[in-house]
Order: structure tokens, then C-alpha cells, then sequence
């Protein structure tokens, strides 16, 4: 990663965005059908069989609805993110394919009941989408805060996940006080890591 420069947290945050996507739409479409596949297989080996809050995958983010199919195969029942006014983020249950729809932002979400924004309070483990991760849990996303505002509602013992490529895993990035940690990353290459340590998570 090539951003080195000491700058106020939004400033520094504005650089790695740019730099991020950038590298993100140079990826090509053989790589990145690749790393999806490989994401699936580790969405896969999560061990989760209650409720997981997740997403679909959009343009250039890592991953594919593949990894959703992979979570229910192995018991999940998952929860995806339904947009509306600046805020906590609202829930759906992603049934399959055939229960999404083109929403705000490009975004697909479920087409069933909206659950409200503590419904997030259920999932055991949630996959938060990012542009970078680094190894202390501190998780860079787009910028709009909708995460910020929705992870407070997370339980306690709740797993945060954020699903990067392997070189979005990085050493360190800006933090502002209103950032919450994430405690694991899941890469392609790398599978699940624990943030904050050294060790595999379980």
C-alpha cells in the first residue's frame, strides 16, 4: 500500500478511499471470480448455524451471493442489510437468489418483510462489507456511517467480520473515535484471521 502521508482522520481516510478503489477496478474479471469462489468455500467453514447478518457483494467488493448460499448450506439463517435514511440499517432474510432486488445505492436486498434495525441484536456472527482492515480490528468503509451507527446494536459476544481481498488486510489505517473495531478479517487467501493477535480464530 502506497499511502504513507500523516493526515487528519477524514483527510487520511478520503486518500486510502481513492487509493483503495482504484486497486479494487484494476483487479481483473478472472481474479475476481476467483476470489469469490474462494470466499464461499471460507464463508463456508464459519461454523455458523444461527442467525448472520451478511451482504451482497456489489461491483468490485470482494466476494459473491455465493458466500449467502454457502452460510445457509451449512444451517445459517441470514439476515441482509435494507437501506433507507442515514441511520441504523434495517434487515431482510435472503431466501436465495430469486428473493433480491435492486435497491438504493446498486445495491440487492431482499424483496420479504423489513425487520427493524435491532434485529441486528440476533446474528451470532455479522460479515461487514469493507475497503480495508487493519490487523488491530480498525475497519475502513465507504464513508456514509451506516455500520458506525449499526453495529452499537451488535451483541456483546457477536462476531464482527470484515471481508476484504488479502491485500486490504494492512498494518494501519486512520481511526476517528466514533470507529468501532472489528475483530476478524476474512480474505480469499487467508480465510478467517483474528484481528488484534496473532492467532487463527476458531
Amino acid at each position: 500500500m502506497v499511502i504513507t502521508v500523516e493526515m487528519p482522520g477524514e483527510r487520511a481516510k478520503h486518500a486510502w478511499r481513492a487509493e483503495l478503489l482504484a486497486r479494487r477496478a484494476a483487479v481483473s474479471a478472472t481474479d475476481r471470480a476467483n476470489e469469490a469462489i474462494a470466499l464461499a468455500a471460507a464463508a463456508g467453514c464459519l461454523d455458523a448455524r444461527a442467525w448472520v447478518c451478511a451482504y451482497v457483494p456489489v461491483d468490485a467488493e470482494p466476494g459473491s451471493p455465493a458466500m449467502l448460499d454457502a452460510l445457509r448450506a451449512g444451517g445459517a439463517r441470514v439476515l441482509l442489510p435494507v437501506t433507507g435514511p442515514p441511520g441504523p440499517l434495517s434487515w431482510g432474510e435472503y431466501t436465495g437468489p430469486d428473493s433480491l432486488r435492486r435497491a438504493r445505492f446498486g445495491l440487492l436486498e431482499p424483496t420479504g418483510a423489513v425487520l427493524p434495525p435491532p434485529t441486528v441484536g440476533r446474528a451470532e456472527l455479522i460479515l461487514v462489507p469493507a475497503l480495508a482492515v487493519d490487523r488491530r480490528g480498525v475497519r475502513l468503509g465507504r464513508g456514509a456511517g451506516y455500520y458506525d451507527r449499526t453495529l452499537s446494536a451488535a451483541r456483546a459476544d457477536a462476531r464482527l467480520v470484515a471481508v476484504v481481498r488479502d491485500d486490504e488486510l494492512v498494518d494501519r489505517l486512520p481511526e476517528e473515535p466514533h470507529d468501532l473495531r472489528v475483530g476478524w478479517a476474512l480474505t480469499p487467501r487467508g480465510g478467517l484471521r483474528r484481528l488484534g493477535g496473532n492467532s487463527i480464530a476458531e
